[in-house]
């Protein structure tokens, strides 16, 4: 086992960090700016079109009859979330600044992931089709719910007005879901080649969240990012992560047990109603809010999403070890 993995540290963060990096240094502008941009939206309509691709109607149909559990997730994914961001108002601006606050607000109007939230409740031993059926229902709905929540939740501080929710919706239906659909579509046709090159499915995947976080963030260092964001802010943002964090697992393990449900479904809800979606927050942020705000939105979410990575997997080797002693 590597260092990296003993201190489950995903590598995918660390090389996010690394662009971060190479684009505060080497930031695109000008001509180069325009031909990354037109290169994001290709990659981004590519991410989508895979996400579709790889999504069975099978797997979901197998775990659509658990209703009461899919709404509990729901519940914790666009419910409570939100409400727990609007509970950080009151530590604004003493902790962290107003603009960190808005990321903050949009990370807890994202969906839930799909491929962590499966495999942490995979290796919990808890109920998987439910959890394919439940993480890949919080995907799809949120392309509408989360532009929704947006503009109720989150007030533009340059401007003083609401993102527009329906063009918001429509923005991400035509760059987003229809290339999800068409996808989805075309599942027969492709299915054989996408499980035979999985390893260049996800490696499109992560390359399309990258060009994103590039271009991003080159607009946001040009707009003088590193000057509004220092370490000691960051810090700030690691700790209210973990903060949010903790209180959602811890709502959402008594939640389950309150409702009487089994230690399978209990494991189901705590993974998927606990994580925020880092491949549809990056580009969902390039469709909704200006360019030079996207690297500071997202910096909440990147920090968020290696926390629950290494929370999560401390947590599912837990229950794996009480279920193997109950066996």
């Amino acid at each position: 086992m590597s260092g990296w993995q003993k201190l489950r540290i995903d590598p995918f963060l660390l090389t996010l960090v690394t662009v971060v990096i190479i684009a505060s240094l080497f930031p695109c502008e000008g001509e180069v700016k325009t031909v990354f941009q037109y290169l994001t939206t290709a990659a981004i309509a590519l991410l989508f079109f895979m996400h579709g691709a790889k999504l069975s109607r099978d797997a979901v149909l197998a775990g659509i009859r658990h209703w009461r559990l899919h709404l509990v997730i729901f519940l914790s994914t666009f419910a409570l979330f939100p409400i727990l961001g609007m509970g950080l108002h009151f530590i604004v601006p003493q902790w962290i600044s107003p603009t960190v606050y808005m990321g903050f607000l949009y990370l807890c109007v994202l969906p839930a992931t799909v491929q962590s939230a499966i495999a942490f409740t995979s290796v919990a031993k808890g109920n998987v089709s439910a959890a394919i059926c439940s993480a890949s229902a919080s995907s799809m709905l949120g392309v509408f719910l989360s532009p929704l929540l947006v503009s109720l939740l989150i007030q533009t501080q340059e401007s003083g007005a609401h993102p527009d929710a329906w063009q918001g919706i429509k923005d991400i239906i035509l760059q987003l879901m229809v290339p999800f659909i068409v996808g989805h579509l075309s599942r027969p046709l492709i299915v054989g080649w996408v499980e035979k090159h999985k390893k260049l499915v996800n490696m499109t995947d992560r390359s399309s969240i990258l060009l994103v976080v590039y271009v991003a963030f080159s607009e946001a260092v040009v707009e003088g990012i590193w000057h509004k964001i220092d370490a000691v802010s960051l810090v700030m943002i690691g700790i209210v992560c973990c903060i949010l964090l903790a209180l959602v697992l811890t709502i959402n393990i008594y939640s389950a047990r309150l409702l009487g449900f089994n230690k399978e479904d209990e494991i189901t809800i705590v993974f998927c109603g606990s994580k925020k979606s880092l491949a549809n927050g990056v580009p969902m942020a390039n469709v909704l809010f200006p360019a030079a705000m996207v690297g500071i939105m997202l910096l909440p979410l990147m920090i968020f999403h290696q926390i629950q990575l290494m929370v999560c997997a401390v947590l599912a080797n837990r229950y794996a070890r009480r279920a193997k002693k109950a066996e």
